[in-house]
């Protein structure tokens, strides 16, 4: 008879990619706005947001940044929202892997990280979405508290992260 070792272990394997919202982000950079990439000039800039295909962004999550050291006045940004909200599911300030991360804060907050307590947990490292490295620093920072031990990677092959020196 065949024993499954790894269900009778008590882990709890957790996959982070299920707090991820599945929208796409695309990246809208206003340093291709800019002259030199350094100077924003308001006359220049509303005609290229005018003739600009702002339905590429059907559905998808806006992420927009400048790239470049340049000083990007507030209303810049604004005029952009104004153009892309009526096309982007959402339009958010930062770069694409900063709002990744952000989507994936939104999901993990809303976790009871103290039903965790006292089990040994691993968060896994294979997944159908890019988990970015900050996500797998949050969580860990959300269940370090309860945890008896975290580990990372995939049931047959782990890495051990932390074990609690509590005594029980």
């Amino acid at each position: 008879m065949i024993e499954n070792k790894v269900a009778k272990s008590g882990l709890v394997t957790l996959d982070l990619q299920q707090w991820y919202s599945p929208a796409d982000i695309v990246a809208f950079d206003l340093k291709d706005y800019l002259h030199m990439e350094l100077i924003l000039r308001e006359k220049e800039f509303r005609q290229s947001l005018e003739v600009h295909d702002w339905s590429q962004y059907s559905g998808k999550i806006l992420a927009v940044f400048c790239s470049t050291d340049a000083i990007v006045a507030s209303w810049a940004y604004m005029l952009v929202a104004a153009h892309a909200s009526s096309n982007a599911l959402e339009v958010v300030f930062g770069k694409p892997e900063d709002v990744a991360f952000e989507r994936f804060r939104k999901g993990l907050d809303g976790v009871d990280w103290a039903s965790y307590s006292d089990k040994r947990v691993l968060l896994k490292g294979c997944a159908d979405v890019e988990v970015p490295p900050s996500v797998y620093l949050y969580a860990t920072q959300k269940l370090l508290p309860y945890v008896e031990r975290l580990m990372y990677g995939e049931a047959c092959s782990f890495v051990p992260v932390y074990r609690s020196s509590r005594k029980g």
